[in-house]
Parts: C-alpha cells; structure tokens; sequence
C-alpha cells in the first residue's frame, strides 16, 4: 500500500480482502453524479461513502459506471455539500437497505429513512439491495390463489401467491385502485404488503396513507416512497430496495404482496440517470439494458418451497392504449400475465375498468378457488359472446328474441361485475353473485337495479342463518341445494318490494 497526495492506493491484492476500507478521490460532481478516482478494485453496485464537511450527514452513494482511470457512482442525497476533492470510503459492501419487522405501519424512503414524523426506525438487518433471485430448485409452482376482492379479476384473471401480473393502462384509469384493492383485501389474510411510490405526488402518497389507516391496513403494510421531488437516483433503487423488503418477509415464510407504482417512471429515472453517466441512448433514448433493469426485479417475485413468497403487481403506464411501446412490451414478456385497462369503458363508468379480452393470466386457474373456476368458464364464454354480439347490434339490424336476451344478459353481467373502489368483496360473496347471474336469476330485471340487487343481497345474507356456513363451505364446494334455496327465498322477497323495478 502506498500513498499518493491525499490518496491511498490499495494493491489489488489487500484490496480483494472483504470490508477491506478503500479510499478514492472527488474529481467531479454534477446532478448527483461523482466521478472518482482512485477506488482500485471497485464492484459494480457498490456502496460508498463521501467524507463531506457536514459531520452529521454523510452522503451515500452507489458505484454504476466502472471505466479504467475513475468510476462514476450517483449519490442518493443532496449533492449541495459535496465538492471535487472531497474524500471517498468504500467498505467492499454492494448496496444494501436496512430491513425488518418495525417497518411495518410506516412511510419510508428507499434507504429506510421515515418519513411520516414518527421517529427512527429501528431496522433489524442488513440486506443486499439487489440480491440474487431464488433458483429454480428452491422454487415451487404457483397454486395458491392471492384474492384481490375484486370480482372480474378474481373470476377471470386469477393471481396467485408468487406471481408477477402486470397492471398495464392509460393514465387516470384505475391502476393504483386495483393495487390498493389488492391490499385491503389482504386485511384477514397473512400477507404483508407494501406499497412503492416512483416519481408520484406526495399527496398521492398522503391518500394512499390515509386509506390503509381508514381500512386498518397500515399495520401490516409498508410505504415506500421516491417521490417527484426526490432525485432520479432515489427513484432508481426504490423498487429495488422494497423488494429487499419484501425479501426479508419471504425468507420468513411469510407471504408479500408488493405495488410497484409504476415502472413507467422507474425506467424514465434510469434514462435520465443513464444518460448523465454518458452511456449510450437507444431506442426512445433508453440504454440498451433497460429490459434487464425490470427483469432482476421482477424475477425476485417467487413462491417458496419454504412456504414464503413475494408476489409482484407492476403498474405501467401507455399512452392512447399504445401497449406496443417499448417499456409496456418489455414488462409484458417478463410478467406472467396482464390486466389491461380500457380508457373507453372508465369512460362509460365501468369501474373497475378491465377489458376481459384483453386481460389474460398465465398461471391460469391453478391459482383460482376451486368453486370460482367452475364459474369462470361460463362468465367468459358468457363475455365473449356479449361482445360479439354487441359489435353486431351497433350496426342497427333487427335482432331475433335469442340475440336480444343475450345482450341483456351480458349487460347484467357488465354491471354486476361493476365495483365501487376501496371495497373489495370477499370470495365466497362473488361466488353467489356469479351463481345467480349465470343461472338466470337477473334476467328479468332492469339494468339499473342491478347495484341495489347487489346490496340487498348482501344485507340478507349478512342477516341470515347461511352467512357463516357460506362462508366456510364455498371455499371448498358449492352446496347447490342451500345456496338455490337461500336465493330463491331472497329473490321472492326482493320481487315483492322491487316490483315497480322488474320488468
């Protein structure tokens, strides 16, 4: 070892010794980006310490460009205080977040830092940001069934624990409503949840927070948040680092639920991040490893033989429908199925606003209840030809007395799939709302009525003696003969009192 100036040269071979302190020089510094000289034997994605004057806040930084006389690293905090010359610490540590179980219930940054005025957090470990994902061996085939609570994604686009399904649509079309609805509705269920923020508003933040504290979900859930104001390096190892997260719960044997919201603006942060470092833009501008930048996260989701598991709801973000774009291709060959929503039926105010031609789970119904699948089969084909159908009748031709009862019909099923957002329906309730539509049980009633049907409903069925054996039972099987009698008996009450609604 030798010194030159302020510098201390590390030989390559003391410099190979793990937490071996290394030490290099500032020779430059611009919009969060150092460049560094003097760091020998450095490893991509390795973290670094800079020795500004400001005792009480030392700047972190990660290594992302590796050339033969410097290395460029970018800084996650303010780079206010940091000037050329400034020394710089590397401990031989890759990137990692501290983790563990009080971060539940708290609005945090990537680095774990609170953010919601509570205090410290007090993290228990130290994991590698961007570790490595679960081999094929210690994997296990996705088959148990994550309940989003909403009833077209739950009957025709299953999610199991330990799926990747992406969240794909326009702006302003409920993406982040259906990741939130997935959330709740892991109220009763042992799933921890965390929610991360990329490049949103920080009153979005604030809402979301507010929603999960309403619906007592905050406790088992965690915000990630880099918002619009923090720096493109802070949104860049977000999902990383609440996957690290996530990674902690998993290896537990615990079950994780996670919302990356969205990768739209993650890949836009890497752009920028990318091009500042000098790389080489593609196309749209993006480097050429932008699909390898969402494939090593996506492929962190995973379901354990162990019993853990991380399931992973991307979101992103088209423009005017255009999901042949290069962002919204890349993360559909790397998720195992999409939701796609449609800006025509929002329009209409076909909430949630899921195009069932389009929305297509790979997993298929290995991951469904068992009653549900025995339903959905019917629903589709049920869709499907409501479509077509429709398609027709818009042409103004007369239609006979089969094609007319089949456009009511299907418009009843539009409807009754219909949900309002923040109020995710348990499992068995859809199942005896799909049992009454496909067995004819709203053919003879107005459209408009379907939603006070549904409430209806539900509150005689909260005040009958079936709702706890329902309940339980139709997790497994469908009792036919007590679910036909308890709505037989409903639907001659409700004739009664609706009878100025009922054709």
């Amino acid at each position: 070892m030798e010194e030159v100036g302020d510098i201390i040269i590390i030989d390559d071979d003391e410099a190979d010794i793990p937490g071996r302190v290394k030490y290099g020089l500032i020779l430059s510094v611009s919009d969060n980006i150092v460049s560094i000289m003097g760091l020998h034997n450095v490893a991509y994605g390795e973290m670094i310490e800079i020795m500004t004057d400001e005792d009480d806040d030392i700047p972190i930084g990660m290594v992302l460009n590796i050339e033969e006389m410097r290395v460029s690293a970018i800084v996650f905090s303010s780079d206010i205080n940091i000037r050329p010359g400034h020394e710089v610490i590397s401990k031989s540590i890759l990137m990692s977040v501290p983790v563990g179980d009080k971060l539940l219930g708290r609005i945090v940054n990537p680095l774990s830092n609170p953010l919601d005025g509570l205090g410290k957090v007090e993290t228990t470990a130290l994991r590698l940001m961007d570790s490595n994902a679960p081999s094929i061996i210690v994997r296990k085939s996705v088959n148990t069934p994550l309940e989003t609570g909403l009833k077209i994604v739950d009957s025709m686009v299953p999610i199991g624990h330990g799926q990747r399904e992406l969240i794909i649509g326009d702006t302003k079309t409920g993406k982040t409503t259906i990741g939130l609805d997935s959330i709740l509705n892991q109220k009763f269920m042992d799933t921890i949840n965390i929610y991360v923020a990329i490049g949103q508003k920080r009153s979005s933040v604030a809402r979301i927070n507010k929603i999960l504290k309403d619906n007592n979900c905050n406790q088992s859930s965690i915000i990630v948040a880099a918002t619009a104001s923090e720096s493109a390096a802070m949104q860049y190892i977000a999902p990383y680092c609440a996957c690290t997260m996530a990674e902690y719960f998993m290896y537990k044997g615990l079950r994780a639920l996670i919302i990356y919201d969205d990768l739209s603006k993650h890949a836009v942060a890497y752009r920028q991040l990318s091009l500042l470092l000098r790389r080489p833009p593609g196309r749209e501008g993006y480097p050429g490893d932008v699909f390898y930048l969402h494939s090593r996260l996506l492929e962190r989701a995973a379901n354990l033989q162990s019993d853990g598991s991380i399931t992973a709801l991307p979101i992103v973000e088209t423009i005017q429908g255009d999901v042949a774009a290069y962002i919204p291709t890349n993360v559909i060959s790397i998720t195992d199925g999409q939701i796609f929503l449609d800006t025509e039926l929002f329009s209409n105010g076909i909430r949630p606003a899921v195009s069932a031609g389009l929305s297509v789970s790979r997993v298929g119904s290995s991951a469904q209840s068992r009653v549900i699948k025995q339903m959905s089969g019917h629903l589709k084909l049920e869709l499907a030809q409501y479509s077509e159908v429709e398609t027709f009748s818009n042409l103004g031709l007369s239609l006979d007395e089969a094609t007319i009862l089949l456009l009511e019909r299907g418009s009843r099923l539009i409807s009754l799939l219909a949900q309002p957002k923040t109020n995710p329906l348990a499992i068995y309730k859809q199942i005896l709302l799909l049992y009454t539509a496909l067995n004819g049980y709203l053919d003879s009633m107005k459209k408009a009525i379907v939603g006070f049907f549904e409430l209806d409903f539900f509150i005689c069925l909260l005040k009958s003696v079936f709702d706890l054996p329902l309940s339980r039972a139709l997790n497994y099987f469908l009792p036919e003969e007590i679910v036909k009698f308890f709505v037989w008996q409903f639907m001659d009450g409700f004739w009664e009192f609706k009878k100025n609604y009922i054709k």
